[in-house]
């Protein structure tokens, strides 16, 4: 299974592929779409809204795994972070990817252990779980490889609860 984790954002929208072989997991890609700050939001949304489509288009995922946005410092910080995650989606959503959502907790959870973990501790786990030589930079491109990482843990068991639930 190819996972695209995406951590959303306006400024920086961090992402990660990776395969899910059996139980092992291989990096496949992961950087940041970046806008430039005074560009108008409009045309940020449409910069990352191509980018998403090309990725997607280059890596072919099975399924794609998204932040839920948590919290932001203003009203129209969150916003335009939901704006950046609406066109994501709808990117996902166009090329036919099952979505699969998380909160930053369920993340820190499903990779270091500890929902409260710090980011450095993250940043080391997913470097560790992906055979990294080096904590992958910048720090959106690791929150991406998380999310995907947090899908891979998850959706087994998601799917092995659904088949169960439809005997």
């Amino acid at each position: 299974m190819r996972i695209l984790g995406i951590d959303p954002g306006y400024g920086r929208t961090g992402y990660g592929v990776v395969d899910l072989i059996g139980n092992r997991l291989k990096p496949v890609e992961y950087g940041c779409v970046e806008t430039k700050p005074n560009t108008p939001i409009p045309d940020r949304l449409v910069e990352i809204y191509g980018a998403i489509r090309e990725i997607i288009a280059r890596h072919k995922p099975d399924a794609m795994a998204v932040e839920q946005i948590f919290f932001a410092k203003s009203v129209t910080t969150a916003l335009d972070v939901a704006q950046a995650r609406g066109v994501v989606l709808l990117a996902a959503r166009e090329a036919g990817l099952a979505v699969a959502e998380y909160t930053p907790m369920q993340v820190k959870q499903s990779v270091v252990g500890y929902g409260k973990a710090e980011k450095k501790q993250i940043q080391e786990m997913v470097r560790m779980l992906l055979g990294l030589a080096k904590i992958p930079k910048p720090d959106d491109a690791a929150d991406g490889l998380a999310i995907a990482i947090t899908h891979a843990h998850t959706a087994p068991l998601q799917s092995l609860a659904e088949r169960k639930l439809k005997q």
